[in-house]
Parts: structure tokens; sequence; C-alpha cells
């Protein structure tokens, strides 16, 4: 048996005994715990520090298990499921009448995704079940990318993290609302609504309330440092810059290009990806080294990539806190 086939039966073993699991997925690491258990589910709020009424994503093996969680899925999701499963895709269904509330929060939809990653795909053939699996970090904070940052963030709360290595994606799934016959993209990812849209044949919708909490991820301030975080246009980088070194503020800074000068209060600047690829993959481990940065505020110039500034707005939404 191999190290990482006894590390799969050892999560397996923890999660049908209601016990936690991290694992990694292509976008983000998940905290799992057995989704038919709601004594399970109940420990990922506790340790997440989660609303109860925020839904979580239930991982599934496959397209064949959708049955399994969902009621009257309509051909198009079932075509969608088989398309882009595994992938970084949650679609949101009418939920199955076994799936516990606390999976849902409260609604009658359920959020289901087939995760591309090899490790993630073992464990949920071995468990041959539902994982419900958030984010594995403290509710709103940056969302973890490697091992270490779930542990930087968890620590011992968590009886088993299995390490499959950086996340290639990096950020969170795109989240499309096929529970009705209007399709609607609810949260964006690195899976475009237009690519959905020409699978199907029609443009998704996109979402008009975007704090609503029935998809997760959603709410206004999310995957947030706790150093002050400023979103600015391209245009404006300088102007922030000097605005804060005149304060005498200390600064770190997110732009696709070098500083243009030497500064003591510049404690740290990065440069950004030029792709949207490799800066949804760098973006959350650079957010963590920008907060651990020791600075006053943390300026970013605003990316091109819709499912990127979404999770930035977010991010400056609810930073310094």
């Amino acid at each position: 048996m191999t190290e990482i086939s006894q590390d799969i039966e050892r999560a397996v073993a923890l999660l049908k005994a209601g016990e936690l699991v991290a694992f990694p997925t292509e976008t983000v690491y998940g905290l799992g715990a057995d989704a038919a258990n709601p004594a399970a589910v109940a420990k990922i709020f506790a340790v997440k520090g989660r609303p109860a009424d925020h839904p979580v994503i239930v991982h599934i093996p496959d397209a064949s298990h959708l049955d399994r969680w969902a009621r009257e899925i309509s051909p198009a999701a079932r075509a969608v499921a088989e398309k882009f499963w595994p992938g970084p895709l949650t679609l949101i269904l009418k939920r199955a009448p076994t799936v516990p509330d606390c999976v849902t929060g409260g609604q009658d939809t359920v959020g289901l995704r087939v995760p591309n990653h090899p490790l993630a795909l073992e464990l949920l053939k071995a468990f041959d079940g539902g994982i419900a699996a958030p984010s594995a970090n403290k509710y709103g904070r940056i969302s973890p990318t490697t091992a270490q940052h779930v542990r930087d963030d968890l620590g011992d709360a968590v009886p088993l993290i299995l390490d499959g290595g950086p996340c290639p994606v990096g950020i969170e799934s795109t989240i499309v609302d096929m529970s009705t016959e209007r399709t609607t993209v609810l949260r964006p990812g690195m899976l475009s609504g237009f690519e959905i849209g020409l699978f199907l044949g029609r443009m998704p919708a996109e979402a008009v309330n975007t704090s609503s909490v029935k998809a997760p991820g959603s709410h206004l301030a999310h995957y947030a440092p706790s150093t002050p975080l400023l979103l600015v246009p391209d245009d404006t980088v300088a102007v922030a810059v000097r605005t804060a070194l005149g304060k005498n503020e200390k600064i770190a800074v997110l732009a696709p290009y070098p500083a243009p000068i030497e500064h003591p209060l510049i404690v740290a600047w990065q440069v950004a990806p030029t792709s949207a690829d490799a800066y949804a993959h760098a973006l959350y481990a650079t957010l963590r080294a920008l907060d651990a940065a020791g600075a006053d505020l943390i300026i970013v110039q605003r990316p091109p990539w819709p499912a990127l500034i979404d999770r930035l707005m977010r991010a400056s939404a609810g930073s310094g806190t």
C-alpha cells in the first residue's frame, strides 16, 4: 500500500466517523465532512466560524451521483455536468429530499461539483459519497491554496490535512444556478459564463443580487486580509502610493510592473502576473504574503478579469478587520 493510499484510507475512516478532513481541489483546499451527517457538517461551521444560513458545496465523485443529491435535473444541467466535470464548476440544483438542511442553509437548492484534482477524486471515489467542503480557512478570510495555509489558519482543529501541493487554478469555482429554466451565474470563476453559454447555445444571466447566500462566497466581504486593502484602477496606482506615503503609511503593492522607486515605507511590492490563469493561481498566496509584510495598507491594481475583480472587491470590503 502506498503512502497516499494509506492517507486516503485514514481520511475515509475519519469522514465515516464524523470527523473533518482537509483536502486539495484544483481551486482551493476544502474543509470536508460527510455531507449526509449533520453533526459532522456542524463541525465545519464551528471550526470556520461560518454563519449557519450559508450553504456549503457538496463534492461528489462523478456526475452519476447527481440523483443522490438533486431532483428535477434538467437535460441541460446534466449535459453541462457531463461536459465540464471534473472541473471548477458548481451547479445549483433543486435538492433531493434526503439532503440535510445544514448543507443547504435551509434552502430548497444544493450546490454540487466534481473537483478536477487527482487526490480529491481518489478520496471521493474511496468514500463513495458526498463530501461537504467549503474553503479550509476561517470564514471571510483569504482562501487556502496550500496545505500550509490550512495549517496556519486552522491548526489542530482538523484531524487530517491531505497535502496535494499548490492548487492549480487558485480561486473558487464558478457557481451556476440551473435549478430553474433560467441559467444564472451566481459567482464568476475561471470557467467563464461565456464558455458555458457557447455550449448551451444561450448565454447565462448574471446574478443581480450578489448579496444572496444561495451561493457560497457571495457575501460582500470575503477572501479578506487583516490589513486594509485598497483596489484601484490602473491609472491611479501612483496617486494611491503617493497619498499613502504622504500619510507616513507603510504599504504593500500588487501591480503588473516593478516598483518605480525604492522607499523605506514600501515594505513589499509584488509584480502581478499578466495572464488570468497565472494571476488566479498566485492570488491568494500573494495576498497572504502581502498581509504578512507588516504594512498599514495593501494597494492592488485592479486586474482586467471579472472573476479576479470579484475576489479582490470582496477582499477589499472585508479587509482591515
